[in-house]
């Protein structure tokens, strides 16, 4: 994720940069938008695939060893 942070950042910073003066945030908002908009669906979908990826380790696939299931 840092190097998606770093990516954001940058083009935030260019999206400002690029503006016109006297327009800075009618030049750049926007654009700025779109690019948060695409880091939140990253960090989500990045978190979410973290969550899955952590329960399927723990998964065991001979079930509890003392022959109850999980909710017993």
């Amino acid at each position: 994720m840092r190097g998606i942070t770093g990516e954001l950042l940058r083009g935030v910073a260019a999206a400002v940069n690029k503006a016109p003066n006297g327009a800075w945030i009618n030049g750049s908002e926007m654009e700025v938008r779109d690019l948060l908009g695409d880091f939140r669906r990253k960090a989500y979908e990045t978190a979410l695939q973290m969550r899955i990826d952590a329960a399927q380790a723990a998964f065991s696939p001979g079930g509890c060893k003392d022959g109850q299931t999980p909710a017993q």
